[in-house]
């Protein structure tokens, strides 16, 4: 006997179970494929782009979406899956066909939107392997959420438990390969620790160094140590390593030169900020601020011309 599905009726349960699954489906959408295309980014750097977030930011916050929310989504939709064994005649609730069919058609119109963009780079002669990598990440996303939910709707008893649990591994593998992938693209969190102080260390210097210039401008000669640069009128102090509390190394070289030095603990990556020194001015000091591990010291010279002595 066919179930009597004309009495079924939504419960408040019902449709914030299957609103929690539909929106968990596409936070965990979203979080993989700006989780793959971070990856892409970093494994196939594009010459244009100058800029890269020395803590991965975009990353981390990836992998958190998927590690709490993509387990929330398999247990709902486990959860709705024994729901409907139960009760089959649940499959004609409005709620859940109306949830599926705008999955379907927003995955749809990604897919559509996709090949279009594909075609339009191609013809503009912009293909390259990190375009065509994202291109092939969204289709397999979109394409297995596609594929599932509409052969979920045309099957009358939906897609087979067996069916359901292999796609549920092969998904689950996927992420968490994408997971470790983050992972090693980015670093462990003691190194991003690591990069955070070293960028600080950076910042310190790039400060001491703009201290440096105008004094020299005030008073026509260098500071012969640091302590010369506090300056309790305008409430500035030299600032120190950020983790050992100890100064900076500042040594007058010349009567135009000076260095500075830290100690660093991982070497930089090229973020934009480590190529570029403080404004001055209106001015930008343009100074290399890349370095490795251990002490680390950059050499300063200054241009009169470009810093004139104030009168």
């Amino acid at each position: 006997m066919e179930p009597n599905t004309f009495n079924v009726k939504a419960t408040p349960k019902d449709f914030f179970l299957y609103l929690a699954a539909i929106v968990t489906l596409y936070v965990s959408t979203a979080s993989i494929l700006r989780l793959l295309f971070e990856i892409i980014n970093l494994l196939f750097p594009d010459l244009l782009t100058t800029f890269r977030d020395p803590y991965s930011t975009s990353i981390r916050l990836s992998i958190a979406s998927l590690v709490i929310i993509f387990p929330v989504y398999l247990l709902i939709s486990w959860y709705l899956g024994r729901n409907l064994k139960a009760e089959p005649a649940k499959r004609e609730l409005g709620i859940r066909k109306w949830l599926i069919y705008l999955t379907l058609f927003i995955a749809g119109a990604i897919i559509i939107g996709d090949l279009i963009a594909l075609i339009n780079t191609f013809l503009g002669g912009e293909i390259t392997t990190r375009f065509i990598l994202k291109v092939f990440s969204i289709l397999v996303v979109t394409g297995a959420i596609f594929g599932y939910y509409g052969v979920d709707l045309k099957k009358t008893g939906g897609v087979s438990s067996s069916a359901t649990k292999i796609f549920a591994s092969v998904v689950s593998v996927f992420v968490i390969m994408a997971i470790v992938g983050g992972f090693i693209v980015m670093g462990s969190p003691s190194t991003i620790r690591k990069i955070k102080f070293d960028q600080t260390r950076v910042y310190d210097l790039q400060n001491i160094q703009a201290q440096t210039l105008n004094f020299w401008q005030q008073k026509r000669v260098l500071p012969n140590t640091l302590a010369e640069l506090n300056n309790p009128v305008v409430n500035y102090l030299v600032p120190k390593d950020p983790v050992a509390g100890t100064d900076y190394i500042y040594e007058k070289t010349g009567d135009l030169s000076f260095k500075l030095c830290a100690q660093f603990e991982a070497e930089s990556v090229n973020a934009e900020s480590d190529m570029r020194g403080p404004y001055y001015e209106g001015k930008e000091v343009m100074s290399n601020w890349q370095h490795g591990v251990g002490q680390i010291c950059f050499d300063r010279t200054i241009d009169p011309a470009l810093y004139p002595v104030r009168p």
